[in-house]
């Protein structure tokens, strides 16, 4: 997972020159000269979950992600801005490759989110996984999409 994804892409557009990407991606970013898309942030993926699918954090970054249309987002935005503050998308995800602006921090909020990654890694299924007292961070998730509006 990559916080600051941008540069899975062909590049980072700022000021005055483009930051080269990796290029496993094909999507850009470009730095905004505007408002930076700031707050808390709710989105609906398709990974199953107890909370259906949905990830809440914060965002707060100057960049505009624009995905290609071949590629596929980590889930639409029920409230916050996501990629660009345009089109409802949230992150990048090609199977166990996932980016995303979502911070806040994003797997203690999103604890189901960690037990994913972490079966994901190990080539498991999640309910493969010895379950852990999650009270905490269920109630942290809660916090979370009560901030976001959700």
């Amino acid at each position: 997972m990559c916080g600051g994804y941008q540069l899975l892409g062909r590049g980072y557009e700022v000021t005055d020159r483009t930051i080269p990407g990796i290029g496993i991606a094909d999507f850009d970013t470009v730095r905004s000269s505007g408002e930076r898309l700031v707050g808390p942030v709710a989105i609906r993926t398709d990974l199953q979950g107890p909370t259906d699918g949905l990830l809440v954090g914060f965002e707060n970054h100057a960049g505009r992600t624009l995905l290609d249309r071949n590629e596929t987002a980590l889930g639409k935005v029920v409230s916050g801005h996501g990629n660009n503050g345009k089109d409802s998308l949230e992150g990048y995800c090609d199977g166990n490759l996932i980016g995303t602006y979502l911070h806040g921090p994003l797997l203690p909020k999103n604890w189901w989110f960690a037990d994913w990654l972490i079966a994901a890694a190990l080539g498991l299924s999640t309910a493969e996984l010895k379950p852990l007292e999650d009270k905490l961070e269920r109630s942290a998730h809660l916090e979370a999409a009560k901030a976001a509006g959700v």
